[in-house]
């Protein structure tokens, strides 16, 4: 009768220490999925840097057109190195288009 009733007494001073227990259990479980969150990238975020490197991509692209454009424009009145640097420009945009993205 005595062990039930010094059972009985203890057992609310021992609700923190099991809560406790749980916690340090569990926590390298919660640290090892912490970690494969962070060195795997979902899907989600996949698709959001193949959109930015796309973006990026065609601002390059843009980029080069527009500078081609131009040395074509002046070589056009007699620049013969912006013949060339067209050339060279027309390279460039198809080496960057032929990169994977």
């Amino acid at each position: 009768m005595r062990a039930i009733v010094i059972t009985l007494l203890v057992a609310p001073l021992l609700a923190g220490c099991i809560s406790t227990v749980g916690k340090v259990v569990t926590a390298p479980v919660k640290a090892v999925g912490k970690v494969a969150d962070w060195t795997t990238t979902s899907q989600d975020e996949s698709d959001r840097n193949r959109g930015r490197a796309m973006r990026e991509r065609e601002e390059r692209l843009g980029k080069l057109s527009r500078q081609r454009d131009k040395a074509t424009e002046k070589c056009r009145d007699g620049n013969q190195d912006q013949c060339e640097r067209a050339e060279i420009l027309e390279h460039e945009i198809e080496a960057t288009m032929a990169a994977p993205i």
